[in-house]
């Protein structure tokens, strides 16, 4: 590790692909000690190396519980930094995170568990109950150590560690070697929209190789607001890149829309991610004269909304923009290319350095530019992609198939190598024989100014494949008659893209991590009485029975 330096001043650090997160912390610790690494919105704060000193005391003391090399530790801690701790404690000891969603409870908390065959649960106190309603399917278990919790807690059918016993007389494992790139750090369970969630085994070199998609523009002087939950590789991924950039990090246990502009102007916050519903949520909040004066400079937007001058406008901020999964980390962006994303927005950038990639058919040949195909990823070093799917090697062996890993993602490539999400494999639409992707439905609804979100489902169809459905927010203060949307989108659409049937609802169904709709849960429930018919003319009739 060697760092840059200009005017006699400490930059930019300069890492290697073969330097781990936990690695480049401890790094910082030694070369800036007293330098605020992580702050919250509470007002806790550490240095460099107050927090290297809570990772190697957290290394200890999960050592003493019995955690070791290869361990698998389910981990539900909302509070940002000693997230963020624990899962550095445990890379030093080469043991595994396994983050759950904190809104799992009953059968999906205890398949998760299950599946993940944990030895430990490190939990805050108000998961007990969830914990104890479970405690009987639970099967591998050893200890549960709760860290917030003083003293021993509800009796459960396994040995529970308070706080007090967990830190009690434990010194910071000094003489621990950082994990390679290599070493597994993590298996985050996927959405499992389409079947049972799937445990995906994440590697030390994923977290590195995609520091080149989104770090390029943040320097020792950046200051990051960091509002994703830690059970999420968003929340992870900004902490990482922002520290290894030199930078420091304000953490949020998760956003709120009333509290951004009062935490970005309080912390001085330069730089932020954001989903398209948290940008929208922003434009909807009444202008205020002072949008553009704060001190945030950059957004990355993912993906970028119709929206986006306005937002540039309005907030006096430049945008990036990339694409990414759990399984893939950030491959695709605009940021190593452009310092401002203008004009192009429908494009997440190009392919970074550390990958390559390829649009192909169902038989993993080549498409031609400007033609859908499946995009399909491999790293430039090894251990830069997902290594599979935990206890499931015929779902590994079908994503990594002829040596590219399958993302399940539609895409199309243009003759300057600029990359264009299409849709999800699984959500595209089918009708009348014509491809329709259900994206590009939702951006056309979405540009009229009287809608605020919209998402695109395929519904059953009498003449077989699907009609397209439409489910809209509209925008407060305004007024959408489902006829009126539709007449407009027929002249901005193919007819074979115009949906069918429109639902205006109050909200779509969303992650808690990612805030991305949940289709799946659309579907369940395609057709009821607020569902105007373009066809017939009028909304559906009423269930039978209703």
């Amino acid at each position: 590790m060697t760092q840059a330096r200009a005017g006699g001043g400490v930059g930019r650090p300069q890492y290697t692909p073969m330097d781990t997160f936990p690695a480049i912390v401890a790094d910082r610790a030694r070369r800036t000690p007293d330098a605020i690494l992580l702050r919250d919105v509470a007002g806790r704060g550490l240095s460099c190396a107050a927090f290297q000193d809570s990772v190697l005391t957290w290394a200890a003391a999960l050592r003493r519980q019995g955690v070791v090399a290869g361990s698998r530790v389910v981990v539900m801690l909302p509070d940002p930094i000693d997230s963020l701790a624990c899962w550095l404690g445990l890379a030093w000891l080469r043991a595994i995170e396994t983050p759950v969603n904190q809104q799992f409870h009953g059968r999906m908390l205890a398949y998760v568990i299950n599946d993940a065959a944990a030895s430990h649960l490190v939990i805050a106190a108000r998961f007990l109950p969830a914990i104890a309603a479970v405690a009987a399917e639970l099967r591998d278990i050893r200890a549960i150590i709760v860290p917030d919790h003083p003293l021993a807690a509800p009796a459960l059918p396994f040995r529970l560690v308070a706080g007090a016993e967990l830190f009690a007389g434990v010194m910071p494992a000094t003489e621990l070697m950082p994990p390679a790139r290599h070493d597994l750090s993590t298996m985050i369970y996927t959405s499992g929209t389409t079947g049972p969630s799937k445990g995906v085994l994440i590697p030390w070199g994923l977290w590195a190789d995609s520091y080149g998609t989104t770090g390029c523009h943040i320097g020792p002087d950046d200051i990051t607001y960091d509002p994703f939950p830690m059970f999420h590789t968003g929340g992870k991924s900004m902490a990482q890149t922002t520290i290894q950039a030199g930078g420091s990090v304000v953490l949020r246990e998760s956003f709120r829309t009333d509290a951004f502009w009062d935490d970005i102007r309080r912390f001085g916050c330069t730089f932020v991610a954001m989903v398209p519903a948290m940008a929208e949520w922003l434009l909807a909040r009444e202008p205020r004269p002072d949008d553009a004066a704060g001190p945030l400079r950059r957004v990355a937007m993912i993906p970028i909304i119709p929206r986006i001058e306005e937002f540039k406008a309005r907030f006096g901020v430049q945008v990036q923009t990339n694409f990414g999964m759990t399984e893939t980390g950030a491959p695709i962006g605009s940021a190593p290319y452009m310092a401002d994303v203008t004009g192009n927005y429908r494009s997440c950038g190009r392919i970074v350095p550390a990958y390559e990639a390829r649009i192909v058919d169902a038989n993993d040949y080549d498409v031609a530019d400007g033609e859908p195909g499946e995009l399909v990823l491999r790293s430039r070093l090894p251990w830069g992609l997902n290594c599979g799917y935990f206890g499931r090697p015929e779902a590994t062996a079908t994503a990594w198939r002829n040596g590219w890993f399958h993302t399940g993602d539609v895409f199309r490539r243009d003759a300057q190598g600029n990359l264009y999400f299409v849709d999800r494999l699984k959500d595209a639409l089918r009708r009348r024989g014509e491809n329709v992707s259900s994206f590009e439905v939702e951006a056309l609804v979405n540009a009229h100014p009287a809608v605020l979100q919209s998402a695109a489902i395929g519904v059953p169809s009498e003449f077989g494949e699907d009609e397209i459905k439409i489910c809209v927010i509209v925008r407060p203060g305004a007024d959408l008659a489902p006829a009126a949307l539709l007449d407009d989108l027929a002249t901005r659409m193919p007819r074979f893209m115009v949906p069918r049937y429109v639902e205006v609802v109050a909200e779509l169904p969303r992650t808690e991590a990612t805030l991305r709709v949940q289709k799946v849960r659309l579907r369940e429930r395609p057709f009821n009485e607020r569902t105007w018919d373009r066809q017939a003319g009028r909304y559906l009739e009423p269930p039978a029975g209703a």
